[in-house]
C-alpha cells in the first residue's frame, strides 16, 4: 500500500512538472512580440504566382491524389506543402469572383507616413461619400493607418486588391465635433503620431501644433466641424475617442468596402484610372 501511494505521488509530481514546464513555454511564446511583413511571390521554390480566375493550374499547380505538383513540375508528397496546397486549390472556385479586374492604377500607391497618395485618396473619398450619404457638410476626415492593410498595385486592380486593402467591417460615420475637441485631438497626434487626415493642413514642430488650417482658414475652437471617420475610432480604437463630445453622430448602415468598391468601379466606367497625389497636408518638423 505504501509503495502504491509513493508511485501515485511520483506520477502526480511528474505531471505537475510537465504542466508547469508547458505553462512556462506558453508564457514565453505569448510574451514575444510579433511583426508582420509582406513577402512577394517570387517563384523561387515552386514557380507559383498570384492566380487569376482562369489560370489556377498554371499559376498554383495541381493536386494528384495526395501529391502536389507545383507549376515548375516539382512534386511534394510529404509535409505541410501538399496539405496547404490542397486547401488553397480547393478554395479557388469560391475566390474566382475576387479576381475580377475592376479598375486600373497608373502607378503603385504605397502607404506612407505622415501622408501618401493612397492614404489621401482613401480619406478624401470617405469624406465625399459621408457628405453625400448624410447631406451634411464635411470639413475634416480622420481615419487610421491600420485600416488600410495593403498597397495599391500598378496596372490592373482586382476586387481582391480592394477587399484586401479594406478588410475590416468598419462603418463610415459623421461626427459634429467642437473645434476645441478637434484641436485637442490633433495636438495629441502631434505629440505622438498622426493618423490619416483630410480637409486640413497641419504643421507640427517638436511635438506641438504650430498651425491648423481647415478649408484654408485657421481652426476655430468655437466652431462645430463636420468630421468623416469610421466607427472603430469613435470610442477608443487606436486611442481615439472621436464621439466623446460629439454634437451629432450618424453611423452609416454600410461598410467602408461598400463605399470604395462602387467608387472604384465608377472610375473604370468613366474611363479614368486610379491615381492621386500628396499635397503637404501634414508637415512635421
Amino acid at each position: 500500500m505504501e509503495l502504491a501511494e509513493t508511485e501515485i505521488n511520483k506520477n502526480m509530481m511528474r505531471r505537475f512538472f510537465v504542466l508547469a514546464f508547458a505553462a512556462c513555454l506558453c508564457a514565453g511564446v505569448y510574451a514575444q512580440d510579433f511583426t508582420w511583413r509582406t513577402v512577394p511571390m517570387n517563384n523561387s521554390r515552386t514557380g507559383c504566382r498570384a492566380a487569376a480566375a482562369d489560370n489556377v493550374p498554371e499559376a498554383l499547380g495541381t493536386m494528384h491524389g495526395k501529391v502536389y505538383v507545383a507549376p515548375n513540375g516539382r512534386k511534394f508528397r510529404r509535409g505541410s506543402t501538399p496539405v496547404v496546397a490542397g486547401i488553397l486549390l480547393d478554395a479557388q472556385p469560391r475566390m474566382a469572383h475576387l479576381k475580377e479586374v475592376i479598375a486600373t492604377s497608373t502607378r503603385e500607391m504605397v502607404r506612407d507616413y505622415p501622408e501618401s497618395e493612397l492614404t489621401n485618396w482613401f480619406v478624401d473619398e470617405l469624406m465625399r461619400a459621408v457628405a453625400d450619404s448624410t447631406g451634411r457638410a464635411v470639413d475634416v476626415g480622420i481615419v487610421n493607418f491600420g485600416g488600410i492593410r495593403v498597397d495599391m498595385p500598378a496596372g490592373n486592380v482586382t476586387l481582391d486588391d480592394i477587399q484586401s486593402m479594406f478588410p475590416f467591417k468598419n462603418k463610415p460615420c459623421y461626427v459634429a465635433m467642437p473645434g476645441s475637441e478637434l484641436q485637442e485631438i490633433l495636438q495629441r497626434m502631434a505629440a505622438t503620431r498622426f493618423q490619416v487626415l483630410g480637409g486640413v493642413q497641419v504643421v507640427a514642430r517638436d511635438g506641438k501644433l504650430e498651425s491648423v488650417l481647415i478649408g484654408g482658414k485657421p481652426l476655430d475652437v468655437k466652431k462645430v466641424y463636420g468630421v468623416a471617420t469610421i466607427d472603430f475610432l469613435l470610442n477608443g480604437g487606436d486611442g481615439l475617442r472621436l464621439a466623446r463630445n460629439a454634437k451629432d453622430l450618424v453611423i452609416l448602415d454600410s461598410y467602408v468596402i461598400d463605399v470604395i468598391v462602387p467608387y472604384v468601379r465608377s472610375l473604370a466606367s468613366a474611363g479614368k484610372p486610379i491615381e492621386y497625389q500628396k499635397d503637404g497636408r501634414i508637415q512635421i518638423y
